[in-house]
């Protein structure tokens, strides 16, 4: 693997059994990404942005291809190996936040850090850090069910990058914000994107989320209909 990529893909396909026969959600996907690149799979409900996104995640299984994440080729590797990928090495980030209800905010947080087994000390400091990022320390001891959905997904962002994973998936992050919510939390993912050089790759057919992409990688039916650099993003100068 090529150490400027932390994704490599090859000629992907992902099939579905329907009924007696299958339907074909991904069709010869080759395409890599590139350390720090803040990328968006775009295209219309049914292109496969979401089944690429869980293949790379290592949620969901190639039906033909290989695909490569942080140095790891997915192909054969059991749930254990590929839980311990998403632990050490991948954040999440879903539309509908995924917070544990009965958790505080800082305990959100804290989980995947407790599931490292790191120790106390360094589990607040980096919460802390975490928090501190997205303007949240005033929220510690809250919980969901006291904060608005902009809140909820500051939250999950913190979430996923309390670790300070190398790549942060996120699917439709801003589906239930508003615009001005919207906004400031891809300002964040920004921001941490420069600083940390952590990679991010969305999916998403929200316009807002695209003025903020360096890349796109537009998906038709399962393919790769183009892949598109983006030198200057509309809203990503002078955040």
């Amino acid at each position: 693997m090529d150490d400027n990529h932390i994704v490599e893909i090859r000629e992907l396909v992902k099939r579905y059994p329907v009924g007696g026969g299958h339907f074909t959600a991904l069709r010869d996907v080759t395409t890599d990404v590139v350390v720090g690149e803040f990328t968006g799979l775009v295209g219309p409900s049914g292109s496969g942005k979401t089944t690429l996104l869980n293949i790379i995640g290592g949620l969901d299984a190639p039906s033909e291809g290989s695909v490569t994440v942080l140095d790891m080729p997915l192909g054969g590797k059991n749930h254990k190996e590929l839980a311990h990928l998403r632990r050490e090495g991948i954040g999440f980030i879903f539309q509908t936040f995924n917070l544990l209800p009965v958790y505080t905010v800082f305990e959100n947080v804290e989980f995947p850090l407790l599931l490292m087994g790191m120790n106390g000390e360094d589990r607040r400091s980096a919460v802390n850090q975490a928090l501190e990022w997205v303007d949240l320390m005033d929220k510690v001891k809250s919980r969901p069910a006291q904060l608005s959905g902009g809140e909820c997904q500051r939250v999950a962002i913190a979430r996923a990058i309390v670790k300070k994973p190398k790549l942060i998936i996120a699917d439709e992050p801003t589906a239930n914000l508003d615009a001005e919510n919207s906004h400031n939390v891809m300002g964040l993912m920004v921001n941490l994107n420069r600083e940390l050089s952590t990679s991010f790759m969305f999916a998403t057919h929200d316009e807002k989320v695209m003025g903020y992409l360096t890349r796109i990688i537009h998906l038709i039916d399962g393919r790769i209909d183009e892949d598109e650099q983006v030198s200057k993003p509309k809203y990503r100068e002078g955040k």
